[in-house]
């Protein structure tokens, strides 16, 4: 049992959903096992363009035959466990690696670094995720800013896990997960609120927008990017009732049940459709926005 690099591409021709399962052939069966029970780091490969580098990570459940795909096979990913990270993280930090299990006895690169499913050794893991899950800038919450919460300071120290628990603990922590979802989801949403589209900055300089899980951690919605909108008080507020929801083309959909739908729709931005990013992987997901209308919208 031990950690792992997996290399997945947004424009992947394996059947992958990265929050959910990892499909891969047989020639790495043996890597994939020896990660069951463990945290694996999701890696885009640099000749991919607009690299996310490192860009996530989650934990292998078990490994089973694909199903459907014949020969090949399925890493489900445990419920709740993927998280992306805050700041993508680079292959290179300057002119050096940050895997540095990579290096060969002469300190070049070795043909690992061609594995598409390779061995992490645990200080390669945290140094990784140190630099994935810094969210020391101003993408703060509103509420106890001034507070630093589970190593999350203004200096941050790096993470040394001297017991697995304490890994454990820390990636398990809710403060540590709704911090760092907060920070992809605004940054990818620019700070602008979805519905109403505008961008409020407080007097603190920090943005007046909420994360918001489509389907929520409750409901055992994950910490991904595509499970998320950046919402105002107002719109997060609306959607977490269900008098405003969203078709899978992004058409805000307004409750019958709402008791002023009128002003509801005067709040919604000109078009009349979701802002959301430019990348498509970054877009809410028909499938959590399909949960949504079906569990929350109120027809």
């Amino acid at each position: 049992m031990g950690f792992g690099v997996f290399i997945h591409r947004t424009d992947s021709i394996y059947d992958d959903s990265p929050a959910e399962r990892y499909q891969f052939p047989p020639q790495y069966l043996g890597r994939v096992e020896a990660c069951v029970a463990n945290w694996i780091v999701y890696y885009e490969p640099s000749k991919v363009a607009d690299t996310r580098g490192y860009f996530a990570i989650a934990k292998v459940e078990r490994v089973v035959p694909d199903p459907i795909t014949r020969g090949m096979f399925l890493a489900l990913i445990e419920p709740g466990s993927y998280l992306d990270f805050a700041s993508s993280v680079p292959f290179r930090d300057g002119e050096d690696l940050v895997e540095h299990g990579l290096l060969n006895e002469d300190g070049k690169i070795s043909g690992r670094a061609q594995w598409a499913v390779r061995p992490l050794s645990p200080n390669d893991f945290d140094r990784i995720l140190a630099r994935g899950l810094d969210v020391s800038e101003p993408l703060l919450p509103r509420t106890d800013a001034d507070r630093p919460q589970d190593g999350f300071g203004e200096d941050q120290a790096p993470f040394a896990f001297e017991e697995s628990r304490e890994r454990v603990s820390f990636l398990s922590s809710r403060i540590v997960r709704d911090r760092v979802f907060r920070s992809v989801v605004l940054r990818a949403y620019n700070e602008r609120c979805a519905i109403s589209g505008l961008k409020l900055i407080n007097g603190g300089g920090r943005a007046e927008v909420a994360a918001a899980h489509i389907k929520p951690v409750q409901a055992g919605g994950p910490d991904i990017v595509g499970n998320g909108l950046a919402l105002s008080g107002t719109a997060h507020w609306m959607f977490d009732r269900g008098l405003i929801s969203l078709a899978d083309d992004l058409e805000v959909l307004v409750s019958r049940q709402a008791n002023d739908p009128d002003s509801v729709r005067a709040f919604v931005n000109r078009s009349g459709r979701a802002i959301v990013p430019q990348r498509a992987f970054e877009r809410p997901h028909p499938h959590f926005l399909r949960w949504h209308r079906e569990h929350c919208f109120k027809q």
